[in-house]
């Protein structure tokens, strides 16, 4: 009995797999891009994020940026040791399991909204 239990389990979790094993692609900010016109972080509510998922962010790359920061430069629109930024105006960033922060380098414009913080949980069960 027990091992047929199992066994159910194990069919249940690799149906599920087989079903949700993509990484979704997200374009922050929908069709208005990474713009200070919008609440970042208003736009990610509702979404769930998985580990391995992508973020595009799109803007012109005259005005605006994108960096990965951790906490404390995403709460003081600040960029820590060892942040990365981009600047290409179309930068495609895959989530890190737990938390990951966004900001644009110019702190007006952090401090305005352009500023996310996401949390990422563990990927569903791939096949």
């Amino acid at each position: 009995m027990r091992r047929r239990a199992i066994i159910m389990v194990i069919l249940m979790v690799l149906q599920f797999g087989a079903i949700h094993s993509k990484p979704t692609t997200y374009m922050v900010g929908d069709e208005d891009g990474w713009d200070s016109g919008l609440d970042m972080e208003g736009w990610t509510k509702g979404k769930t994020f998985h580990a391995g998922d992508f973020l595009v962010f799109t803007y012109d790359d005259q005005e605006f940026d994108v960096a990965v920061v951790n906490q404390t430069g995403h709460d003081s629109c600040t960029l820590n040791e060892g942040a990365k930024v981009f600047h290409s105006g179309n930068d495609k960033i895959q989530l890190a399991f737990g938390a990951n922060y966004f900001i644009d380098t110019v702190a007006d414009l952090c401090a305005a909204g352009m500023k996310m913080a996401i949390n990422a949980t563990a990927p569903p069960p791939s096949v």
